[in-house]
């Protein structure tokens, strides 16, 4: 469900807080790319299926994701996994997943590399 960090995930988030440090919710969704869908093996938020993630007073964070198909079998796995990434962040007190459907998830949400992985133009 997790895996190590490699180089790349290590890089600096383009935003920051006036501190010059990534604030929470940058933190948070970098956290989530140790997540691998494991039916893909590549991670959920370059897969484009994390939506949103809002970072609320007192360290509560709100992840909103989706899965490729509504009836997707790693369904739960990805939910834990996203709520065990998050919840080992630094300053998160409190994790809430939160599924959609809406929209529909569809290739087209995936980072350039993503797509490169899969072989997708």
């Amino acid at each position: 469900m997790l895996r190590q960090p490699s180089e790349a995930s290590l890089q600096p988030s383009s935003s920051h807080s006036s501190e010059g440090s990534p604030d929470l919710g940058d933190r948070v969704r970098e956290a989530l790319r140790q997540v691998i869908d494991p039916e893909i093996g590549y991670n959920i938020v370059d897969l484009g299926l994390v939506y949103d993630v809002a970072v609320k007073e007192g360290g509560v964070v709100c992840v909103t994701m989706t899965t490729t198909t509504p009836g997707c079998p790693a369904t739960n796995y990805l939910k834990g996994g996203a709520a065990e990434g998050a919840s080992n962040v630094p300053g998160v007190e409190f994790v809430d997943v939160q599924l959609t459907y809406e929209p529909r998830w569809a290739p087209e949400m995936m980072s350039p590399d993503a797509k490169a992985y899969l072989g997708i133009r």
